[in-house]
């Protein structure tokens, strides 16, 4: 009897370790390597820019009226553009050295010399001027306005059309196949599916009851779109060639930004409820959640930077809570 009690003992505590293995083998992903201060910065904090070559990043303020230009080598501050109304959209575009700012208080582009930092234009679009993408095969630079826009600029500053939606689009990539842009519409309830030729929408896709979609990320090799919802608190993948519904899983609440990382299958949601949630993905149509890192209340914006192998965080002042930029490296980076 004590051999046969002894036997399923045994061979629970042989399979322990290999048990250990399967429940950590993800973890460090991601370890915070330092933390860069934004002092005096008040207020929520909106998305950013990476100047890969010149070690920088850029990040929009919205409540203190400001850009802020990091050293991520040195870890700190080095400039600051002030005096803006809610800068929300930020863009540093590496081949003309330009900087794109959208504020949305005042509903401008403001374009700087990405060097001197000193303003070149002002381009108008009405209201909320908000998110900004760059166009990587036409040079181009669009941003979202208004009550339903998307406003095209081209490589010289100057506005060469429009794309008309039902209502404030939030975040939008660009498939670099197909010539297709797609656009969260969250009053609408759904995404916007822009032919970037015709510049013109010519589908819309819904989210399966997932509301308050706002940041998105899109997976070209895989043929996926990741977005982001609020209410509940999911993460929608969809097929990009059909509009299906792929999977939806749980993840952090009130997410803001969504990263992808093809090459590790990795993809990074960034939340207000403080914490970046992390899925791998096994193959297109199947992910799972292999780290949560807790961050801060309110943090819920950032960047992934493959060309840093860094993910970046926004910590907003709150109480006791200091501004600051929270820098994650990848594992094996």
């Amino acid at each position: 009897m004590r051999t046969r009690f002894l036997s399923p003992l045994v061979t629970l505590l042989l399979a322990l370790p290999s048990a250990v293995l399967s429940t950590g083998q993800h973890a460090g992903i991601l370890h915070l390597e330092k933390e860069i201060p934004l002092p005096d910065v008040e207020g929520r904090i909106d998305h950013f820019s990476a100047d890969v070559p010149g070690q920088r990043l850029f990040v929009a303020a919205i409540a203190n009226g400001s850009v802020e230009v990091l050293d991520v080598q040195q870890g700190n501050r080095t400039a600051e553009i002030k005096g803006l109304k809610e800068p929300q959209g930020v863009l540093y575009d590496s081949q003309t050295g330009w900087l794109y700012v959208a504020s949305g208080g005042d509903g401008k582009l403001h374009v700087y010399d990405g060097k001197s930092l000193t303003e070149q234009t002002t381009l108008e679009f009405g209201d909320d001027a908000d998110n900004v993408r760059h166009d990587r095969h036409s040079g181009e630079v669009w941003v979202g306005f208004g009550n339903g826009g998307i406003g095209i600029v081209n490589a010289a500053g100057q506005k060469v059309g429009s794309v008309t939606l039902g209502s404030h689009p939030e975040s939008f990539q660009f498939s670099d196949k197909g010539g297709r842009v797609y656009v969260n519409i969250p009053k609408q309830l759904s995404i916007a599916v822009i032919d970037r030729q015709r510049r013109a929408v010519v589908a819309e896709w819904g989210l399966g009851g997932s509301i308050a979609n706002y940041p998105m990320a899109i997976d070209d090799v895989s043929k996926r779109l990741f977005v982001g919802c609020r209410l509940p608190a999911r993460l929608v993948v969809l097929d990009t060639t059909s509009g299906r519904i792929v999977t939806s899983l749980p993840t952090v609440g009130d997410a803001d930004d969504i990263f992808n990382d093809p090459g590790r299958h990795l993809v990074f949601v960034i939340g207000g409820e403080g914490a970046v949630e992390i899925l791998r993905q096994h193959d297109p149509d199947h992910y799972e959640p292999v780290q949560r890192i807790t961050t801060a209340p309110g943090a819920r914006t950032g960047l992934f930077v493959a060309g840093f192998n860094r993910l970046f965080v926004a910590v907003p002042h709150r109480g006791l809570q200091s501004a600051r930029v929270l820098v994650y490296q990848l594992k094996g980076g």
